[in-house]
């Protein structure tokens, strides 16, 4: 299962990467001569995997989560998400990032992915922080561990992680870095 979220993630990435591109050009005039007429409809949120699958109960409309806009998603859902988590682990204080439910609950309901221009790029390696996320990166192993490590990471241990502990096929060490299809 997780080999088919990261393919979808995977393909996700690709056309991300085909479609956005981070500099510091502030004269590309690309842009003027795009199409934007129309109505143009947002369809997922996908910067935290599973967040929606595990923070928006059975029988809540997954969809508004999806389309909302990442600026209101905070004060829409971070109350709701606060409520799973300690439906999840009701003994919840503080988490490895030293977050409160309230404050890692905010930053989930909020599902964007940050990226830091400078320096690594990484969801968590223990010293960087969702600076990004790397292809390689153990985001549901990170997600477990954040929701059911404790202040040390060392709570529940058989919580914390999904012991799938690498891609079935290597990355490539050339752009566009995907390991080859099966």
């Amino acid at each position: 299962m997780k080999t088919n979220k990261f393919k979808i993630i995977t393909l996700a990435l690709i056309g991300a990467l085909a479609t956005v591109s981070c500099n510091n050009d502030d004269n590309n005039d690309t842009m003027a001569s795009a199409d934007f007429s129309g109505t143009f409809v947002q369809q997922d949120q996908m910067a935290r995997p599973a967040i929606n699958t595990v923070f928006i109960a059975s029988g809540q409309p997954k969809d508004d989560f999806n389309a909302a806009i990442p600026s209101a998603m905070g004060a829409k859902y971070q109350s709701i998400f606060q409520s799973r988590l300690m439906a999840l682990n009701p003994g919840f204080t503080t988490n490895a990032l030293g977050q409160t439910a309230a404050q890692f609950t905010g930053l989930l309901a909020t599902d964007v992915l940050n990226v830091k221009t400078t320096g690594k790029t990484t969801f968590f390696d223990g010293t960087n922080v969702l600076t990004g996320r790397a292809l390689a990166d153990d985001v549901i192993d990170v997600e477990l561990l954040l929701i059911f490590g404790g202040s040390n990471g060392a709570a529940n241990p058989g919580l914390t992680s999904d012991h799938v502990d690498a891609n079935d096929k290597a990355f490539t060490a050339s752009f566009p870095y995907l390991a080859a299809a099966w």
